[in-house]
C-alpha cells in the first residue's frame, strides 16, 4: 500500500541465520517514483520478538538506507526481545540503535506501531525523526503484566501507552485512523521530505493560498484569541498544513506546508491555547521539529504571537530556563532560510528566542498592529508608574499610561527604527514577502554525491540518484538548488 505499483523489492537476507520463519521482511521500493527503504516485523512470527536473526534483517535495512542515503520506514509491532535467546537478543538491539543513530541527521527515518511494541521496540522508533502510530496501536517499555507484578497497578494496554497518551506526550507524531490511512500520511510525509541532507525536497505545482486576507483571522481586541492554523491557511499553498504533534503542547504549533509548491516548516505559537505563552513542553516541541527541519534543509517560516515565556514556582522547577534556552539554541544554530513574521505581539525574551533578527533570522516583519517589546503595556505601566498609581482604584490613568507606553516603546516603527526587524508589512503582502526573503537568504546548496554502495547500487536504473538525475530540474526555488519537479504521479519530465 506504501510503494508505487511492481516498485518493491525484497532485500535479500545477510546470511543463512535469515530464515523463512525471521519475523522481518525488509525491501526497497519507490513511493512517488523516489527510492526508499522500509522492514516490517511480522508478529505471526514469535509475537514480532527480535532475536539475532531479526535484528539482522534491521540492521541490513538501515546500513542500506544509509549507504544509499534514502529515507528508511519501519514497521513496528513486536513483544521486545526474544526471550530465549537472552543476551543476544540485546545485542541485536543494541545494534539496530547504533544504526539508528548513524543514520540520523543523513536520511529521513519513520517509524509506524501498527499494534502493540513494547521493551526494546519502542527505543528504535524513538529515535527516528517521526512516529506514526495507528488508533488501536500501543508501545511502552513494561506491559502491564510487568506493571500490575512490579506496582500492584491494574491498567490496560492502551491507558499505559496508547494514542492517548503518546499523541499528548510527544512521542507520537501522527495518529492514523488505520494503516490504509498510515499509508496515505506516509506518502504525504515523505513528499515533504528530501532524501538525504545532500538534496533538497521535491517541489509540487503552485496553488494560491485560501482566500481571505490573513489579518481577518485576528479578532478586534489583542486580548482575544484566535486559531493561529486558519491564518496560515490563508499563506500557505491551497490552505494545506500537515501538522506535526497536533495533541502535544498545543500553545506552540508545527507542521509542514508549501510556498509557490517548495516544502517549508512553519513555527508558530497558537493564541487559542494559554494564548500562545511558551512552557516548556513548547519549548520541547519547537525544538525538537526545529532541528529535524534543519538537518534536511527545510525553510523555515515563522509565526509570532506570544506574550512570553511561562511564570511560575511549576515552569521554574520543570526547568523552563533550560529548556527555554533549548529552543532558542535550536533557531540560532539552524542553517536552513529563516523567516519571522510578528502577527500581534511578542515580548521579552520569547521575542528574542522565536528566531528574531538578532538571532540570525534571514528577515524579519512585523505586522502594523503589532507590538514587540520588554513586556505587555499594563505590566510595563505597573514598574514604571508603581508608585504614583498605588492606592489608585480608577483605572483610567493606568490605560491612559498604558497605551501611551505602547505607543513610544512598543510599536513596530519603534522596532524598526531600532534594528530589531527588518519591515512592517502588510498582512496581505505577507506571502510575496515571505517568499521572496527566503529565496534570497538560500544560498546554493550542496551537491549530490553518489552512493558507493546501497540499494539498487548493480542497476543504475534502480538507484534513487540515477532516477532524478533522468527528472527535469530547476533552479528558481526556495533553496536554490536543482531539485526533480514532482507531480502526484511521482518524478515527472
Amino acid at each position: 500500500m506504501l510503494c508505487d505499483p511492481r516498485s518493491l523489492h525484497p532485500l535479500e537476507p545477510a546470511s543463512l541465520s535469515a530464515g523463512p520463519e525471521v519475523g522481518v521482511h525488509a525491501a526497497w521500493g519507490r513511493v512517488g517514483g523516489r527510492t526508499i527503504v522500509c522492514y516490517a516485523q511480522d508478529s505471526s512470527v514469535a509475537a514480532g520478538s527480535v532475536g539475532v536473526a531479526e535484528a539482522e534483517v534491521i540492521v541490513r535495512a538501515l546500513r542500506h538506507s544509509r549507504q544509499a542515503r534514502v529515507p528508511l520506514v519501519g514497521f513496528l509491532e513486536s513483544a521486545g526481545a526474544r526471550l530465549q535467546e537472552g543476551a543476544a537478543a540485546l545485542g541485536g538491539f543494541g545494534r539496530i540503535f547504533y544504526e539508528n543513530v548513524a543514520l540520523s541527521g543523513r536520511a529521513p527515518q519513520i517509524s509506524v506501531i501498527t499494534g502493540v511494541s513494547a521493551g526494546g521496540g519502542c527505543y528504535s522508533p524513538a529515535l527516528t525523526d517521526f512516529v506514526v502510530m495507528t488508533e488501536k496501536a500501543s508501545m511502552f517499555l513494561t506491559g502491564p503484566r510487568i506493571v500490575k507484578r512490579a506496582l500492584g497497578e491494574e491498567v490496560t494496554a492502551s491507558a499505559l501507552g496508547g494514542t492517548r497518551v503518546h499523541a499528548r506526550n510527544g512521542v507520537c507524531d501522527f495518529v492514523a485512523t488505520d494503516d490504509r490511512d498510515a499509508m496515505r500520511l506516509l506518502r504525504e510525509l515523505l513528499g515533504y521530505l528530501p532524501q538525504n541532507t545532500s538534496m533538497s525536497a521535491p517541489v509540487a505545482p503552485p496553488e494560491a493560498p485560501t482566500e481571505g486576507d490573513p489579518a481577518g483571522v485576528l479578532p478586534p481586541s489583542s486580548r482575544n484569541y484566535y486559531d493561529v492554523r486558519e491564518l496560515i491557511g490563508r499563506l500557505v499553498d491551497a490552505g494545506r498544513f500537515r501538522e506535526v504533534s497536533e495533541h502535544w503542547a498545543r500553545n506552540m504549533v508545527v507542521g509542514f506546508a508549501r510556498l509557490e509548491g517548495h516544502s517549508v516548516a512553519v513555527i508558530a505559537n497558537q493564541p487559542r491555547h494559554r494564548g500562545g505563552i511558551i512552557d516548556v513542553e513548547a519549548s520541547q516541541k519547537g525544538r525538537k521539529f526545529i532541528c529535524t527541519c534543519d538537518a534536511f534543509r527545510i525553510p523555515m517560516l515563522v509565526l509570532v504571537d506570544t506574550p512570553g515565556f511561562m511564570p511560575g514556582s511549576r515552569q521554574e522547577a520543570a526547568g523552563v530556563i533550560s529548556h527555554g534556552a533549548g529552543l532558542l539554541r535550536a533557531f540560532a544554530a539552524a542553517r536552513s532560510p529563516r523567516v519571522t513574521v510578528v502577527l500581534r505581539k511578542a515580548f521579552g525574551g520569547a521575542f528574542i528566542t522565536m528566531n528574531s533578527k538578532d538571532l540570525g533570522a534571514d528577515a524579519s516583519f512585523s505586522w502594523p498592529r503589532a507590538e514587540i517589546g520588554i513586556m505587555s503595556p499594563h505590566a510595563a505601566v505597573e514598574i514604571i508608574h508603581g508608585r504614583r498609581l498605588l492606592g489608585m482604584r480608577s483605572t483610567h490613568l493606568r490605560e491612559r499610561l498604558a497605551r501611551s507606553y505602547a505607543e513610544e516603546s512598543l510599536s513596530p516603527d519603534a522596532a524598526l527604527g531600532s534594528g530589531a526587524i527588518d519591515a512592517v508589512i502588510e498582512p496581505a503582502e505577507t506571502r510575496e514577502r515571505v517568499v521572496h526573503a527566503l529565496r534570497l537568504g538560500c544560498g546554493a546548496a550542496p551537491g549530490v554525491e553518489r552512493a558507493e554502495a546501497g540499494v539498487g547500487a548493480e542497476d543504475a536504473e534502480q538507484d534513487v540518484f540515477a532516477a532524478t538525475r533522468q527528472a527535469p530540474w530547476r533552479a528558481d526555488g526556495l533553496t536554490r538548488s536543482y531539485r526533480p519537479i514532482i507531480t502526484p504521479e511521482g518524478v515527472q519530465p
